[in-house]
């Protein structure tokens, strides 16, 4: 596995490979879900590109940027084991410079739900991803599920913007109790670990609800807020792939997303029908 900290190592790394590329951004903290992303790279690419970067300009003031996990030793040798060719460790003098041309998030769909809460997140997730795809010339690029809004608006830079790479969906990975993987999930105690699964348990009451004919989008909504309870809720939501809100569920076109905080941990999940 070869390690570029810079980009002029990065475009030597890649023009020592040929063929296709499969890349998976992160922001480190590897767990089970980045090697699914990994493994579906691999199998659909010659060449597999993990970057491990986070993003100061995708965090908000008072947000866990200075605290967010890292594990440097740990995460490299998860991508050796997983058969990453190219590791991008690239530190933010690599990745930003001063008075840069900026990328913007479109003013509706960049703006509502985790955009709402977050101003300005999405700016600075579509300017680091951006920079990514084009530096790692990406063929394909993979995007878990979990973060549903922001692979919406990843999709829809690369439609807007005429880019080549190709940006896959990957479904969200799970613990055996439901909880959906997550780098913050570190940041849950014990208790807040329990209270956290009534995300879960709320999307698959949707699932189900769906599944015995109801379709309106209000009364899932309430079971799932009444399931939720005593959590800090920021959203519950139904949306379609657009993230248009919708009356009623369309079977192929919707997603069912929830965001709270379990004690001092912000958590988001979804599903997708």
């Amino acid at each position: 596995m070869i390690i570029a900290r810079t980009a002029v190592e990065l475009s030597a790394a890649l023009d020592s490979k040929t063929g296709s590329v499969g890349f998976v951004p992160t922001m480190g903290a590897l767990h089970i879900g980045h090697r699914t992303l990994i493994e579906k790279a691999r199998v659909e690419n010659d060449v597999v590109v993990v970057s491990i970067f986070v993003n100061p300009t995708q965090f908000l003031p008072g947000e866990d940027l200075s605290k967010y996990p890292r594990r440097e030793e740990a995460d490299f040798k998860i991508c050796e084991l997983s058969g990453v060719d190219i590791l991008f460790y690239p530190e933010v003098g690599t990745m930003y410079g001063k008075d840069e041309v900026s990328i913007k998030a479109p003013d509706v769909r960049g703006y509502i739900l985790e955009g709402a809460i977050r101003p300005g997140h999405f700016d600075g997730v579509l300017s680091v991803v951006m920079k990514l795809l084009n530096m790692v010339r990406a063929t394909r690029a993979y995007f878990g599920k979990k973060d549903a809004q922001q692979l919406a608006l990843i999709t829809q830079m690369g439609q807007n913007f005429f880019m080549s790479v190709e940006i896959i969906a990957v479904d969200t990975v799970r613990e055996s109790d439901g909880l959906a993987l997550s780098s913050r999930n570190v940041y849950l105690s014990q208790e807040d670990r329990v209270e956290a699964l009534k995300l879960s348990a709320s999307l698959k009451r949707a699932t189900h609800l769906v599944m015995q004919g109801v379709r309106e989008s209000n009364e899932i909504t309430k079971i799932m807020l009444e399931i939720l309870q005593p959590l800090s809720v920021e959203y519950v939501t139904v949306v379609n792939r657009r993230f248009e809100a919708i009356p009623e569920v369309i079977i192929g076109d919707t997603i069912v997303l929830v965001a709270a905080r379990v004690g001092l941990t912000r958590l988001i999940d979804n599903v997708w029908m």
